[in-house]
């Protein structure tokens, strides 16, 4: 990943995710969300704070929570 202001910051929103969407996702799926959420915002904005990554990355997790709801 480019530069990270802080990395314990990640690790947080990483275990936030996890937590949130257990037995939704995989930990990997989460993990995957989180670095396109990160380059996303990298691309967009030139920063990848983590409260913006977390927020684009919970939205992920939600749409991709909804298709899997709706082919099921």
């Amino acid at each position: 990943m480019d530069h990270l202001p802080d990395i314990d910051a990640y690790t947080q929103v990483e275990t936030v995710l996890k937590v949130e969407f257990a037995g939704v996702h995989p930990a990997a799926t989460v993990t995957r969300c989180i670095a396109a959420a990160h380059h996303g915002a990298m691309e967009v904005t030139g920063h990848a704070y983590p409260s913006l990554v977390e927020r684009i990355a919970r939205k992920h997790l939600q749409v991709l929570a909804t298709v899997t709801d709706e082919q099921g």
